[in-house]
């Protein structure tokens, strides 16, 4: 299964160069996205624009696999990446932004996705999530009676690429994904998760 992961964008809020090759933790933000799904069984394609030259020489230089879109938007892209890929089956679309995701919960999505049998899948994280975590709110809808936002994370057909899909909606518990860097605080948040994350791997892998 692919996963295309969206780094077309400039990240002119941030004002900090390319925004999937931000540093955090000493590590580009894009590579904790490829990584997770990469864990998760799925084959990474990274989705970049003319407004994001050096992502695309930081995947050649990394053998990681990329095409080139025309930098119209996310939507237009994204449909103009799976058409150029000739992609039919289910896909994972992915956001390059949000650096605390991980293998598990892409495969818990995967399984639940296979199981509900329906066209599409999205993710969605409960706002009050969000708000602890950033302060820009984006879109916000009812997921099973809660205040839920985007994840960032969708499973679309590529044989329906331009079409209206039925969807299983997703609400997903877990603050790491409510990090979505968009602004320099942000980034410090996300550094903070991150050494929290690697501090409880490495206890749990350390001998009692």
């Amino acid at each position: 299964m692919l996963a295309l992961i969206m780094a077309g964008g400039s990240g002119s809020r941030l004002s900090m160069g390319e925004k999937p090759l931000i540093s955090i933790c000493g590590v580009p933000m894009i590579s904790y996205v490829i990584d997770a799904f990469s864990a998760a069984g799925l084959d990474p394609v990274v989705v970049a624009s003319p407004k994001t030259p050096m992502t695309m020489n930081w995947c050649r230089a990394h053998s990681i696999a990329f095409l080139k879109t025309e930098g119209k938007g996310f939507v237009e892209d994204m449909i103009s990446a799976v058409q150029t890929l000739d992609e039919n089956r289910p896909l994972f679309i992915c956001v390059s932004d949000i650096p605390c995701i991980t293998g598990e919960i892409i495969r818990s999505v995967a399984d639940a996705y296979h199981k509900a049998g329906k066209d599409a899948c999205s993710t969605w994280i409960p706002s009050r999530l969000v708000s602890s975590c950033r302060g820009d709110m984006p879109y916000i809808q009812r997921i099973k009676g809660i205040e839920a936002c985007p994840a960032g994370m969708n499973i679309l057909r590529g044989d329906l690429i331009t079409q209206p899909q039925e969807e299983l909606q997703i609400l997903l518990n877990d603050p790491g994904l409510a990090l979505n860097v968009n602004t320099r605080a942000d980034c410090a948040k996300a550094e903070n998760f991150i050494k929290k994350m690697q501090f409880t791997k490495q206890d749990s892998e350390f001998p009692k």
